[in-house]
């Protein structure tokens, strides 16, 4: 009698446990920095990365002049490859020195605002990209060697 209670409760406790393992997982930012994002991502960013981040279609073809053009940052390109730290900086420094035409940001936006554009834009992202991107997915991407040698 006791089996027969027992045994359907401790079924339902580890089932509860695998669901939430595969779950959501928590992510870095708030949902505050997201809504001020958007603004942001609007103002400075949309004009080249598109108003909902998709930007190019074909974002891997070279244009005329031998640069490639913005990428889409809603998780569809290979933003969601790169860890945060690189993120800040290419919006702080822009993307010249990667072979890139995006100028420089840190005249015109805080760490705080940067930090809030990438919340927006990472708010659009998939579960499973985030995960994959956060470390908590399949395997975590690992960063070129050649980005810690770049000029800072």
């Amino acid at each position: 009698m006791i089996l027969k209670i027992l045994l359907p409760l401790l079924l339902i406790c580890f089932c509860s446990i695998i669901s939430a393992s595969e779950g959501p997982h928590k992510r870095w930012y708030t949902e505050e920095q997201v809504a001020q994002g958007a603004p942001l991502f609007a103002k400075f960013c949309a004009e080249c990365h598109g108003k909902q981040a998709a930007s190019t279609p074909e974002w891997r073809k070279q244009d005329a002049e031998g640069y490639y053009p913005p990428p889409p940052l809603n998780g569809t390109a290979h933003t969601w490859h790169h860890q945060l730290p690189l993120l800040q900086r290419t919006i702080q420094e822009g993307g010249v020195k990667f072979g890139g035409k995006m100028p420089s940001f840190a005249e015109k936006l805080t760490a705080a605002e940067t930090d809030a554009i990438i919340a927006w834009f990472q708010s659009l992202w998939s579960e499973k990209i985030y995960n994959t991107w956060s470390g908590q997915g399949i395997s975590r991407v690992q960063q070129p060697a050649f980005m810690d040698k770049l000029p800072r």
